[in-house]
C-alpha cells in the first residue's frame, strides 16, 4: 500500500455533563488512566499515524502536558499541537484542521471518549479511505429503527440491513475535508444540525462517505453506565 502521512485530530474538549462529577469527562479515570489517554495511546502506537493534534479545553494545556502526555511513551514524537476546542464539535474539528501546517495526506478524526479503538480498525479505515476518499467507522444496527414525526408517530421503518450506527474514527483525504470545512465557514447557518464529520463532507462537499465495519466494543463513554461497560471491556482485554 502506498505510504502516506496521516494526522489524527483527537477531540477531548467536551464538558461531558451527562457523565457527571466535578472532573471533566476526558480526565476521569478508567482503569487508573484518564479516559482520553486510552485513545491517545492507541494513536501514538499506531504505525498508520504520523502526527496528532489534541483538541482540549482552553487553558488546560499545562495540565494535559504534565498529567497525561508525560506518562505516554512516544508521545513527544507524534503530538504536534494542542489547540482549544470550540462551542460545537464541528468548530473543534475546524480548529484542529486549521492547525495542520505540516504535510498531511489523510486526516483521522476521533472522539477522545472512545477508549476501545483498536489498531486493526485504524488500519482498515486507512485502507478504505485510500480507496474511497473517506472511511467512517460504524457498526450495523442490531435493532429495528423507526423514523417518526415530531409527535412520535411512525413515518417509516428503514431496512435494518442498511442502517449503521456511526462511530469514530472518521478518515478523509485532507483536501476533501479542507474543502468541506472551507464551505462550512462560508455558510455556518447550515451547520446547526451537524453531528459528525461525515455529515460535514456530505453537506458541504456534496460527497457520499463510505462506511467501514468497526467493533461494537468501540463505545463512546457518555454516561456512568458507559464508563462501567468500558471498565468491563478493558478487564477482558488485559
Amino acid at each position: 500500500m502506498e505510504e502516506t502521512r496521516n494526522t489524527c485530530i483527537l477531540l477531548a474538549a467536551g464538558k461531558g455533563q451527562r457523565l457527571g462529577g466535578p472532573v471533566p469527562k476526558q480526565y476521569q479515570l478508567l482503569s487508573g488512566k484518564p479516559l482520553m489517554a486510552w485513545s491517545l495511546t492507541a494513536f501514538v502506537k499506531s504505525p498508520a499515524i504520523s502526527d496528532i493534534v489534541l483538541v482540549i479545553p482552553e487553558g488546560d494545556g499545562d495540565y494535559v502536558r504534565e498529567s497525561i502526555l508525560t506518562k505516554i511513551p512516544g508521545v513527544a514524537e507524534k503530538v504536534r499541537a494542542l489547540v482549544p476546542g470550540g462551542a460545537e464539535r464541528y468548530l473543534s474539528v475546524g480548529n484542529g484542521l486549521s492547525s495542520i501546517t505540516w504535510p498531511c495526506d489523510y486526516v483521522f478524526v476521533h472522539d477522545g471518549a472512545r477508549p476501545m479503538i483498536q489498531e486493526e480498525t485504524i488500519e482498515r479505515l486507512l485502507a478504505d479511505a485510500k480507496t474511497y476518499g473517506s472511511a467512517i467507522a460504524g457498526v450495523r444496527s442490531k435493532d429495528t429503527v423507526r423514523i417518526t414525526d415530531e409527535d412520535g408517530c411512525g413515518i417509516s421503518t428503514p431496512d435494518r440491513r442498511n442502517v449503521w450506527i456511526v462511530q469514530t474514527p472518521q478518515v478523509f483525504r485532507k483536501d476533501l475535508l479542507d474543502r468541506a470545512y472551507e464551505k462550512l465557514r462560508e455558510e455556518p447557518e447550515r451547520a446547526k444540525s451537524i453531528t459528525d464529520d461525515g455529515m460535514v463532507v456530505e453537506t458541504f462537499a456534496g460527497v457520499s462517505v463510505h462506511m467501514c465495519e468497526a467493533s461494537y466494543d468501540n463505545l463512546k463513554v457518555t454516561t456512568p453506565d458507559d464508563l462501567a461497560a468500558a471498565q468491563v471491556l478493558l478487564s477482558h482485554r488485559h
